[in-house]
This record gives structure tokens, sequence and C-alpha cells, in this order.
């Protein structure tokens, strides 16, 4: 079987990955997520996954499956990425506040030394409760907003935010698990189950 090769340092993609029969290695890369204003999120988000497994299976050849993946949060068209300090992460519970907003990931798997390359994405789209400055301050402390997409997470603390969501919840934490079993199946015939 060949090897799973996880082209992620998130704790959180690695910890949904290792839950499957699949003997994944993580293989952090090291790009500068650069968003383009002139690209859709859609784009922005595949593009950023592709960069980081396309640099991990440059590296390799040996037929290793290569994932990488990228999620970012969209909201009144307005692309919201990792907050740089607490004034932005307030910044964006406020901006989130009451509103829909778009979870996008971009995924992308690739073989290395092959031509096989698959980029695709997954939408889901999460609605937060109206949010008090005070509830925002506590959320902020915790810390729980450094180093993720739109300043939060749903699988932690954050999930006293979300009023619903539509769609894969898994993608929301960072990678669609049914969506990357698809894409395995189909062009790579590996299972996560």
């Amino acid at each position: 079987m060949n090897r799973i090769i996880l082209a992620s340092a998130s704790p959180r993609r690695k910890e949904l990955l290792l839950k499957y029969n699949v003997e994944t290695i993580i293989i952090e890369s090291k790009i500068d997520e650069k968003i383009s204003q002139h690209e859709t999120a859609e784009q922005v988000a595949m593009a950023l996954s592709f960069e980081k497994a396309n640099q991990v299976a440059r590296k390799l050849n040996d037929g290793e499956i290569v994932i990488g993946a990228d999620t970012i949060v969209i909201c009144e068209g307005e692309i919201l990425g990792k907050p740089k300090d607490e004034d932005e992460g307030k910044n964006m519970m406020k901006f989130l506040s009451g509103k829909e907003h778009e979870v996008i990931t971009g995924l992308s798997i690739i073989k290395s030394n092959s031509n096989l390359k698959i980029i695709d994405y997954e939408k889901t789209i999460v609605k937060f409760r109206e949010l008090t400055d005070k509830k925002i301050e506590n959320y902020i402390k915790t810390r729980e907003y450094i180093d993720k997409a739109g300043g939060y997470a749903i699988q932690g603390l954050g999930s006293v935010f979300v009023e619903y969501i539509n769609g894969c919840y898994f993608n929301v934490i960072g990678l669609p698990i049914y969506k990357l079993d698809i894409l395995l199946e189909r062009y790579f015939g590996i299972s996560l189950l």
C-alpha cells in the first residue's frame, strides 16, 4: 500500500486522519500563505492546498500519496485568515457575530513521482449567534483563536458561538473526511475505513 503523507502541521487534521485505517506520516509544508483578492475563496483554498501538497510531493519519489489542505473563512465577501493578534481576533468575532459565513477547505492529493494530482474543495455554512463583547473577551482570553482560520475552533470552546451549520462538520475543523475518502477511493484505490 502507498504511504499516506499529510502535508500539514495542523494537530486537528492529524488527529482526524489518525482515527482511520491508514498509516499516516506528517511532513509539514512551509509555504507562504498568500491570499489573492482577485481569486474566489474556493480558488484561494484550492491553490494553497495544492502548494502545500506539491511542496512535499516534490521531495518524494516512491509513489507516496500526499494530502494538502487549507481552510479559509469568508463572510460578506471578505476572506478571514488566521488572526495576527488579540485585536484582530476580537474584530473577527464581532464581524462574524449574528451572521452566516462559509468555511471552505481546499483539498489536494498528489501521488509523488507521477502526474496524478486531484484538487477539490468542500464548503460548509456556519451561523454564529449574536455575541456580546463580554463573551468575545472571554473567548479571546482562552487563546483558542490563535492559528485558526476565522479565529475560532468549532470543536473547542468556540462551539458556543455556533447556532447552526449546513454541511460537513469536519470541514469546519479543517479536513472534510467524507470528501477525502471519496477522492482517495476514486483516484487512488484507498479507503479510510
